[in-house]
């Protein structure tokens, strides 16, 4: 993909949807230092103010960062996730957990709907990473292998949005799954229902698939009641 004068338009807002697609599509990844100003006036043909007036909007967005003397870098792949890190920051974790549910569970009927042979094999690969994890004892990987094999059923549901969602929530999601799996005996129980939940999507079973999810937050839910009572606060630190 290369980047085209602007026809349509303000010229800022055509700049701005530009840069936007170059990051959304991974063409500038996350981490990445962008082009200098310069570079960019000479391949768009537009003055020096439009293309930092764009680039400051998508800095207000979220989606790139200056570092002092050092450039300009992407932060985020989407302008949705740092609206929606900010949100989550101001929620209790429970009502993370509630929304991932609600994710989770029709991203897991419509896997079971529409997964692929290859989406198959990415899911049975992330599944046996977290039943590593488990053998060992390891929380940390478990957590993260967790994480990642519900990641794969998201995008095995071949819902562009809803993948962005999961993505724009993912450090949330991780943070309840570190509330959540604190214990070697929920990660037992969480391993037991992934495989019923690998077996559901191979036989394209979209009820018992949303059952096991929902059977599955239930437990992170009922642990961190549990917490509650105890006196833990549920928010965000």
């Amino acid at each position: 993909m290369t980047l085209q004068p602007p026809k349509k338009r303000t010229l800022v807002e055509q700049i701005v949807s530009q840069l936007e697609r170059l990051i959304e599509e991974g063409i500038w990844p996350v981490g990445e230092r962008i082009p200098a100003e310069p570079e960019l006036v000479k391949e768009l043909g537009v003055s020096r103010n439009t293309v930092r007036e764009a680039i400051h909007a998508l800095i207000h967005a979220g989606m790139l960062r200056t570092r002092q003397g050092d450039g300009t870098y992407v932060c985020s792949a989407s302008s949705l996730t740092p609206v929606l890190a900010r949100r989550l920051e101001r929620s209790k974790l429970s009502e993370t957990l509630e929304v991932r549910a609600a994710l989770e569970q029709e991203g897991a009927r419509l896997a079971a709907l529409r997964r692929t042979p290859d989406d198959i094999t990415q899911i049975k690969a992330a599944y046996e990473d977290c039943r590593k994890a488990e053998e060992e004892g390891n929380i940390a990987c478990y957590i993260r292998s967790d994480y990642i094999f519900h990641k794969e059923i998201i995008a095995a549901a071949h819902n562009s949005i809803l993948s962005d969602l999961y993505d724009s929530i993912s450090e949330a999601v991780e943070q309840v799954l570190t509330y959540g799996s604190g214990s070697l005996d929920l990660i037992r129980k969480h391993s037991v229902l992934n495989g019923r939940l690998v077996a559901a999507i191979i036989a394209q079973d979209g009820a018992e698939s949303m059952g096991v999810v929902r059977t599955y937050i239930d437990a992170t839910h009922e642990m961190l009641l549990e917490d509650r009572e105890g006196g833990n606060e549920l928010h965000h630190e």
